[in-house]
């Protein structure tokens, strides 16, 4: 009888069966993919995912690479100039583009990058990552500037970050026992990750030792169930670590949104996570190249295009954590208490 009522849709009106399911899909709550995708140039990445306690919404913010832009091979100008773009949801469901970050000048450059968002005490904090200029490769030097706001519309300089490296980005930010922590990549150390220490979210003092011996970018840390985690793209699939006291990490055995899902969109490898836990439940945020995509085969700037995916995170039974990106999310946020 569905797909009766589905095919008699589809012959009033464009994609009926697809929209009826999707609306369905939205309807439960369960996560439509991709969950998101920037409609000015198709590159949504690096996630950062906040509650917006004034307009009672959340808010994603994320690098917006130029993907549509078609350069020249070996060319990676694309992946600069690129703004930061925000997204709105009511109910971490259904997203819709707000624009861009106003961003100032004075204090970054022409090519931001991998937002990390927190809120503390009624204030916004970004760490925002800044190369700037628009660049032709992957040389340029970058670094890690601090920005706040009351509102997550205007915000205002602050600090750039002393890291001991001209080339520090992708940072990520916790608190436990009134102690500030970012971790961030250190491309001159082998590109592994680092942390530093605070007691004020300003002055800094960094670890002189790395957070683990492999290379990884886009550090995510948070506390699910008994302990904390870190997750981290090491560029076949995502790192997992667990830490009891965010200082000696333990690796898991496996990574995780290494193998490609089966769904359209959403068949590559994920990338850069965000992860929000809300309600007692763990939502990993994700981007997905799509150089397997139908229109890449005639087109194989298309695979530049990038979407964000949601999945669930669980705790397995051996304690480690397990994702299914192909099982139904559901999706929906609810208001920080």
């Amino acid at each position: 009888m569905k797909k009766v009522l589905c095919l008699a849709l589809a012959a009033l009106s464009f994609g009926g069966c697809a929209v009826m399911e999707k609306r369905a899909t939205q309807a439960q709550g369960y996560a439509p993919k991709p969950l998101y995708r920037d409609p000015v140039y198709d590159g949504a990445a690096d996630a950062s995912i906040v509650y917006d306690t004034a307009a009672k919404d959340w808010k994603m913010f994320y690098t917006n690479r130029r993907a549509t832009l078609k350069t020249p091979d070996g060319d990676v100008s694309w992946v600069h100039g690129t703004p930061i773009g925000v997204a709105a949801s009511k109910d971490g469901v259904k997203w819709s583009y707000q624009g861009t970050a106003n961003i100032p000048l004075s204090c970054t450059g022409e090519t931001l990058w991998a937002p990390e968002l927190y809120e503390d005490n009624g204030t916004y904090h970004m760490w925002l990552t800044v190369v700037p200029g628009v660049f032709k490769d992957w040389k340029a030097g970058r670094f890690i500037v601090h920005l706040t706001s009351s509102d997550l519309k205007t915000w205002n300089c602050g600090e750039r970050l002393e890291l001991g490296t001209d080339r520090a980005i992708d940072a990520s930010v916790i608190r436990k026992d009134g102690v500030y922590r970012l971790w961030f990549k250190d491309e001159r150390k082998g590109s592994r990750l680092f942390a530093l220490e605070s007691p004020d979210l300003i002055s800094w003092v960094r670890q002189p030792d790395p957070v683990i011996d492999t290379n990884a970018e886009g550090p995510k840390v948070f506390q699910f169930g008994d302990h904390y985690w870190m997750i981290a793209d090491v560029w076949k699939g995502l790192m997992v670590l667990r830490s009891d006291d965010l200082k000696t990490w333990t690796p898991q055995p496996n990574r995780i949104l290494e193998q490609p899902g089966s769904q359209p969109t959403d068949n590559d490898k994920g990338q850069h996570p965000d992860v929000v836990v809300n309600d007692g439940r763990a939502l990993i945020y994700y981007f997905v190249h799509q150089y397997k995509a139908p229109e890449a085969v005639a087109d194989p700037k298309f695979g530049q295009r990038t979407v964000i995916q949601v999945a669930e995170l669980k705790i397995g039974a051996d304690g480690w954590l397990t994702v299914d990106r192909d099982a139904p999310t559901d999706a929906r946020l609810k208001a920080p208490k």
